[in-house]
């Protein structure tokens, strides 16, 4: 079987080198090419055997799928030029609003994406398991999601955090949207029936941490997930290209996550 062809973007931050590196170790996947935006100190400069570029057209082109993990604005050229040339595409951009989420929805008529806010295997396991506790423990149950990330993080709460939630709350057999508190500070009143709260922690290196709380009278549930590594979310990513590979080739398109990859669905 030949090589998958593979162009990581963001190749001069963290994921992206971490990325880079696995992608040009493992005999599965052939890098052939690595982007990072006009300006970067990275652009210019070797990883994993080719040069990091800011052409995006031709260095998709050269690819079978892309690996994203950027800010959301980058994303979307990268994935419009993925559509042009019919590429498959991995997803791990978080902060995405849901204006730019309807367009990376468009694109993926014409491609298949998996868009995952984490490609942690833990974490989709996690996402199962608090939907089923959610559903089991019912109302009398309240819900905090406590999480954590180093201080270089941009958004919050996180977006594997909102994912919790989403799943929390598909476990209520609602929306998040209607339960969601994102904020408490001063005179706020008890807490409101049925709402789902986030607190965001930010400091030192962190990796990630994800706490979903259900605090019962007389008893609580926690269960947590701890990142002390990036290389889990890199193993994932790459399980996910070979998914979403098999997609494109059998002529699939949509928006994939996870679970799919997996096989949880």
């Amino acid at each position: 079987m030949c090589a998958l062809r593979v162009v990581v973007a963001g190749a001069g931050g963290r994921m992206g080198r971490g990325l880079v590196a696995a992608v040009a170790a493992d005999r599965h996947f052939t890098l052939v090419a690595a982007l990072d935006v006009a300006g970067s100190t990275a652009v210019g400069t070797p990883a994993g055997g080719v040069t990091i570029g800011t052409d995006v057209d031709a260095a998709i082109a050269a690819a079978d799928v892309l690996i994203d993990f950027t800010r959301p604005a980058g994303t979307l050229v990268h994935l419009a030029a993925c559509a042009r040339h019919g590429v498959a595409a991995v997803v791990g951009t978080t902060g995405m609003d849901d204006a730019q989420k309807a367009v990376l929805r468009e694109h993926a008529q014409a491609i298949p994406i998996v868009f995952a806010a984490n490609t942690s295997v833990g974490v989709t396991v996690l996402l199962a398991l608090v939907e089923q506790a959610a559903r089991a423990l019912g109302a009398e149950f309240d819900i905090e999601i406590v999480e954590m990330h180093h201080r270089h993080k941009v958004d919050a709460p996180s977006g594997t955090a909102l994912r919790l939630g989403e799943a929390a709350a598909a476990g209520r057999g609602t929306a998040l949207a209607q339960a969601a508190v994102y904020a408490r500070h001063g005179e706020t009143g008890e807490r409101r029936p049925g709402a789902i709260g986030f607190a965001a922690l930010r400091g030192g290196d962190v990796v990630g941490e994800h706490t979903v709380i259900f605090a019962g009278e007389g008893e609580r549930v926690e269960i947590t997930h701890r990142a002390t590594s990036r290389r889990l979310f890199v193993v994932g990513a790459l399980r996910a290209a070979e998914f979403v590979a098999g997609q494109r080739a059998a002529g699939a398109t949509g928006v994939f996550d996870m679970p799919d990859v997996l096989g949880l669905r």
